[in-house]
């Protein structure tokens, strides 16, 4: 019964980032297309466009480029598997942050290797502009959640969860600057503006999913909701103190929304210049942080 009742929250989580996800990215296309004065998409679009992609057969590129597809899908499905919606969580007690970052390259990995199997040359750029731009926003994202696990002793997240409730304050509040800097690296894992430069529709083509159709698109399209709602859950449920179910879900639409109009008024950075600018301002932020937490600095 056990085993059960795991596979249940299971997918209650994978439902759970599937219809909200999809649902909040067709609303931040409304959003964009409102702050642009256009008309846009209906908020379900989306759903029509995975639907869709799914019952069509697409065009392989062998076996590398199918494992890879697979590997980045099931590697981001196990990694949202341990991540706690608030105070609902799939495995209690394994939430361990350290477990979701190894898991989480595993998806990141795949889909390297999976759009490096296409052979086309714009999916190789698209790729090294993707992990390039990974050492620009993990090192100050790392620095300031290592200082958080550092402050609380502990890489479980329900127990930081917990711990800002007890509090009564957000860590939003008590860390304003790990904060910063976290909404900064957040941008950037979620490829918005303007550190889009991995996609750059109008340079490369899409990037790494230049060769992507039917139903390779469509689950790859599955695998960009759930990291995003992989990422958008962290900041919520370190920084936001996570909540209940509706809380969470609550905290969640308002970072997104954040996010998307952030995304719509500002042009794109070079890639270049993305990694630069996090290599100065936030990763010196991150610092500053840190030695707050190290010494007792907090409010």
């Amino acid at each position: 019964m056990a085993g059960l009742a795991t596979i249940v929250r299971v997918a209650e989580v994978l439902f759970t980032a599937s219809f909200f996800g999809l649902t909040f990215e067709g609303i931040g296309r409304k959003i964009t297309a409102r702050i642009q004065k256009r008309y846009g998409p209906p908020w379900y679009q989306n759903f029509i466009d995975v639907f869709k992609t799914l019952t069509k057969h697409g065009w392989t590129h062998g076996w590398i480029f199918d494992f890879g597809v697979l590997m980045a899908l099931g590697g981001v499905i196990a990694t949202l598997s341990f991540v706690p919606l608030g105070n609902f969580v799939a495995f209690p007690g394994l939430d361990n942050f350290f477990v979701i970052a190894y898991l989480f390259t595993v998806g990141a990995l795949g889909m390297a290797m999976g759009m490096v199997g296409t052979g086309n040359p714009w999916a190789s750029i698209g790729v090294a502009r993707a992990l390039t731009l990974m050492l620009g926003y993990e090192v100050p994202f790392l620095i300031v959640i290592t200082a958080l696990m550092y402050y609380y002793k502990t890489g479980n997240i329900s127990d930081i969860i917990m711990a800002q409730a007890q509090s009564g304050q957000w860590n939003i509040v008590k860390f304003p600057i790990g904060a910063l800097v976290a909404l900064i690296s957040l941008q950037g894992m979620l490829g918005k503006e303007p550190f889009e430069a991995p996609i750059a529709p109008a340079e490369i083509a899409s990037g790494p999913m230049v060769e992507l159709s039917a139903k390779y698109m469509g689950l790859l399209m599955l695998m960009n909701t759930f990291m995003e709602f992989i990422e958008i859950s962290l900041f919520v449920n370190f920084f936001l103190g996570g909540g209940n179910y509706f809380e969470f879900l609550l905290k969640y639409f308002i970072v997104w929304t954040l996010a998307v109009m952030i995304s719509a008024v500002l042009p794109r950075f070079r890639i270049e210049q993305a990694v630069a600018f996090y290599w100065t301002v936030p990763i010196i932020l991150a610092f500053v942080q840190a030695f707050f937490v190290v010494n007792g600095w907090v409010f």
